[in-house]
């Protein structure tokens, strides 16, 4: 895995893993300012290779088989555990190649989507996110730049009943991850349109005011805050 801030050939293409945790596939509009994000990445920082994980089938929550394979040493796993933590694994292993996460989520009840909830259990794993030393937890996924895109019906984002976004910013700082911006189309019901025209302006601003000339390497860092 490349580290997004140091320096790389032009040619060299972004991983960027994007998340959609909203139940709905058509009017969502995290998945509009994710569409809109994942294509000016690609137009203006750099090429992209994508990889996408829609959570609207619900991904599995834990159980008791899980939990029992996690806490077995690797090498010591029936071949049942491993099947139990295959999913798991799998998405352990993008979110690692991952240089840029990309997560588009509604606010459901002021907090995140169980489904959304469900994926960060399954890729927040001792040894391989996170690990445990004698001055506590240390994240394993540092360099990654992280964007959370963010829609609601009523919630302020930012504001007190706002569970959700202070949440992702902790469990992405405790997985290493501490470069998180939030673009929020926020108290849709009020706003309206108004809302997700000023998340998608403010996406664009934050990224082609930083749009690389051919000269420049593509994994500066200006270019991916």
């Amino acid at each position: 895995m490349h580290n997004p801030i140091a320096p790389a050939s032009e040619t060299t293409p972004l991983t960027v893993l994007r998340i959609d945790a909203s139940a709905r596939s058509n009017g969502s509009v995290s998945r509009q300012l994710a569409d809109h994000l994942v294509d000016q990445l690609g137009r203006n920082v750099a090429p992209i290779h994508l990889v996408q994980r829609d959570l609207r089938d619900n991904p599995p929550l834990l159980d008791e088989a899980w939990v029992g394979a996690n806490f077995t040493d690797p090498a010591q796993r029936t071949e049942a555990q491993r099947q139990a933590l295959s999913l798991s694994d799998t998405w352990v292993s993008e979110l690692m190649a991952a240089d840029i996460l990309v997560i588009a989520t509604p606010i459901y009840n002021f907090s995140v989507p169980a489904a959304l909830k469900a994926w960060i259990d399954q890729v927040t794993r001792a040894r391989l996110t996170f690990q445990y030393t004698e001055h506590g937890p240390k994240g394993l996924l540092s360099g990654k730049k992280a964007y959370v895109l963010v829609a609601s019906g009523g919630t302020p984002v930012g504001g007190e009943m706002d569970f959700a976004t202070p949440w992702l910013r902790f469990i992405l700082g405790f997985l290493g991850i501490t470069d998180v911006t939030v673009i929020a189309a926020d108290r849709g019901m009020a706003r309206g349109n108004e809302a997700r025209q000023a998340a998608l302006e403010q996406i664009n601003h934050s990224l082609v005011r930083h749009s690389p000339s051919p000269a420049h390497a593509i994994h500066d860092a200006s270019l991916i805050h």
